[in-house]
Parts: structure tokens; sequence; C-alpha cells
């Protein structure tokens, strides 16, 4: 491959970008949970567009992995429904091939948002003891970065338990200032600086339910505001 086709072939891993002033999809065109009318703004990914990117992006993993076998770190809680789609891709593949990647599935749950903000911290929720990555090929899946800070200090702590090699598939990366390098290997969508629900996404665990991708009001916040 020559390097310009390189090239090409990194920025569209890094992912669809939506521009600063989209204004996203009408609520009209789109179905959705009655009691959430006045809670969100507008679709702004849909649903079968979040699943179309995620079906590219398990051919670039089933491409990228040397290994037969990889382990797939699922950061809870907002990643649950990323990482189910796309191992599901990732065996519709393997399928229709004769590159099967078999996939194993394990959990870390984190906490970094209080509201619309995030802590910056990294909040373990259970056990912390992740041996079971040691000398494994490794897929870290999160829904969305932002800081990079919570992935910056999660992929530290990752490499304390020696795994063989580690990647990171992001379906959303927030295009920030502060962002100073970038962590995540695959990209779903590269988004401004929105707060965003839906696709297991929440707002103080609300909005999880939603299938699109949406972005909340400042009604939906103040309703549901702790």
């Amino acid at each position: 491959m020559s390097s310009s086709q390189q090239m090409d072939e990194m920025k569209v891993k890094r992912g669809i970008v939506i521009k600063d002033d989209w204004p996203g999809y009408n609520l009209d065109l789109f179905t959705y949970p009655e009691h959430y009318h006045d809670d969100i703004e507008n679709v702004y990914i849909p649903h079968g567009v979040i699943m179309d990117r995620i079906e590219r992006l398990a051919r670039y993993v089933t491409e990228d992995f040397e290994d037969s076998k990889i382990m797939v770190l699922c950061v809870l809680k907002g990643g649950y429904k990323f990482c189910a789609d796309l191992v599901e891709f990732i065996k519709v593949l393997g399928r229709s091939s004769n590159r099967y990647l078999e996939t194993r599935v394990e959990f870390i749950r984190l906490k970094s948002y209080l509201n619309d903000q995030s802590t910056e911290d990294l909040h373990i929720i259970g056990s912390s003891d992740l041996s079971f990555l040691h000398g494994k090929s490794v897929l870290v899946v999160e829904a969305i970065v932002d800081t990079g800070k919570t992935m910056k200090a999660l992929l530290k702590h990752v490499e304390t338990f020696e795994p063989k090699m580690v990647k990171v598939a992001g379906l959303l990366v927030k295009r920030l200032p502060t962002m100073t390098e970038s962590l995540t290997d695959y990209v779903g969508f590269e988004i401004p600086n929105r707060f965003v629900v839906g696709y297991a996404l929440d707002y103080n665990e609300y909005f999880r339910d939603l299938n699109h991708i949406c972005v909340i009001s400042k009604t939906g916040k103040m309703k549901y505001k702790i």
C-alpha cells in the first residue's frame, strides 16, 4: 500500500466528521419514546447510520488484529450497545470469510460524569483486577471519548496487567482543544462538543433507551439534573 493510500485509510478510521454547525434532524422524521419529546433537541445521528458505521469498524478490527483471539474490554454502562453490535458484526464477518476472529468479552464499569460535566477522575465501580488481560490482544470499547483523561487513566491501568497489545474503539470522539493526542484507533464519529444521549449514552441514567443519538435539550437537563 502506498503512503497516500495509508493516509487515506487512517483518515477513514478516524471517523465520520460531523461539522460544528450540523443542526441534526427534525424529531418529527423519526420514532422515539414519546416521554422524551421535550427533552431532546434533535436526532443527531440516526440509528441506521450508527449501525452502518459500526459494521465498517468491525471490518477494520478483523483486518488489523493478527491473533485469532482477542479480548474485548467493554466500558460500562454507556458502551454496552456499541460493544454488543461491534462484536456481532465481527462474528458475521468471520462467518462469511476465511478470517474468523474469536472474541471474549469482559466488562469494566467506570463513572466519570456528574450531570453533563466530566469529573476527569477514573472511578472504577467494582473489581479493578484485570489480570485476565495478561498476554492477550485487547480491544477496549468505549461509547464516547471527550477530554481523554478518563481513557488515558484507563489505558494506564490496563497496561499494568501486561497485555500483548491494546487498541481502542470509540463510537464518538469529541473535538476538543484539550485533546492533545489520539487515544482511539477506530472512531465511529468525530463530533463537536455537544452533550449527546441515546444508544446507551445517558444523562444521570436517563435516555439509554433511545435508539438514535440525540442532543439533550435545556428542559431535559433541568428535568433530570441531580
